[in-house]
C-alpha cells in the first residue's frame, strides 16, 4: 500500500491509525470491487421465475456497489494512502469469491448475494470498530450506513427466498 508523499495530514489521526485503516480499508474496497463484478455477473445471466424483478434489483446492487467504491477509495486518499486499483490486487485482497459466467436461476442468484452480504456484514462490523478504536469516526460513520444498508436488504433476501 502506498502512502501519498509530501502530505501534511493535520486531521486528528495519527499515522499508524490512518495505515491501519487505509490497509482494511483497500481490504473493504477490494470486496467490493469482486462484488461488483459478481453482481454484474448475476444481473446478467439470472433467467427464470422473476427475472425482471430480480434483473432489476441486482443493477440496484451494483449501483450501489459502485457509489461505496468510489466512496471507500476516496476515504483511503483522505487518509494519506492510494486505493489498490489493479484486478488481480482486488482478487487477492478479497474475501469473496468470483463465479462464473452461466445462467443463474433467480433464487440462486439471490442466494450467491445473500451470503456476500453476511461476508461484508461482518467485515463491515470489524472494520468499524477498528475506526472507532483509533477514533476515526468519519471512517466508522460511512461505513455504518453501508452496514444499515446491507441488513436491511439481506432480510429482504431472505424474505424473498422464504
Amino acid at each position: 500500500m502506498e502512502k501519498i508523499k509530501n502530505t501534511n495530514l493535520n486531521i486528528g489521526l495519527n499515522e499508524k491509525a490512518r495505515e491501519e485503516i487505509s490497509k482494511s480499508l483497500n481490504s473493504y474496497l477490494s470486496n467490493l470491487q469482486v462484488l461488483h463484478a459478481k453482481l454484474h455477473n448475476l444481473h446478467w445471466n439470472v433467467e427464470g421465475q422473476n427475472f425482471f424483478k430480480i434483473h432489476e434489483k441486482l443493477e440496484e446492487f451494483y449501483d450501489t456497489t459502485s457509489e461505496q467504491i468510489d466512496e471507500v477509495a476516496e476515504r483511503i486518499l483522505s487518509l494519506g494512502y492510494r486505493p489498490l486499483v489493479k484486478l488481480n490486487e482486488y482478487a487477492n485482497n478479497s474475501n469473496l469469491k468470483e463465479i462464473e459466467s452461466k445462467a443463474y436461476d433467480g433464487l440462486e442468484a439471490l442466494e450467491i448475494v445473500l451470503e456476500d452480504f453476511y461476508t461484508l456484514i461482518n467485515e463491515t462490523r470489524n472494520l468499524i470498530k477498528l475506526a472507532q478504536e483509533h477514533s476515526d469516526e468519519s471512517t466508522a460513520d460511512m461505513l455504518i450506513g453501508y452496514l444499515k444498508e446491507y441488513e436491511k436488504n439481506s432480510w429482504m433476501i431472505r424474505a424473498t427466498l422464504s
